[in-house]
């Protein structure tokens, strides 16, 4: 490892002296560093629930996706656009069918993890909420 590099380690060592995450880092990396804070965060898309979600599935998560996979859906004409009804029902599968084979996954209807991630990052890519203002 490189000298100056953070180390786990070497942080628990000033950790345990009392230093503060933002002093360790600056150890490390010098005064410039800062922590920036926010009230309230916004727009980031919620973790994949654990399990699938398909056919008959409803809820608050089954909102959420249906409302990324629309937002989506304004740039990408292949994919038809949903209402955001929280049931999981044939037209947010058709949805879901057309998003994966726009990107490149199997296309089972199914949001499986590797369908929910690619539908969080695509929804931060179009909707530009990653980027500072």
């Amino acid at each position: 490892m490189c000298p100056g590099w953070l180390a786990q380690w070497g942080s628990k060592e000033l950790s345990d002296s009392g230093y503060s995450a933002i002093q360790i880092l600056r150890n490390y990396y010098g005064d410039s560093i800062y922590i920036n804070t926010a009230e309230q965060i916004s727009g980031v898309p919620i973790s994949y629930p654990g399990y699938s979600l398909d056919i008959g599935s409803t809820g608050s998560k089954v909102r959420q996706i249906q409302q990324q996979l629309d937002r989506i859906a304004e740039v990408y004409s292949n994919i038809p656009r949903i209402d955001a009804d929280g049931i999981f029902g044939e037209k947010t599968k058709a949805a879901v069918r057309a998003f994966q084979k726009t990107f490149d996954l199997p296309q089972t209807g199914v949001i499986d993890f590797a369908t929910w991630y690619k539908i969080s990052q695509i929804y931060v890519g179009v909707t530009r909420i990653a980027e500072l203002g």
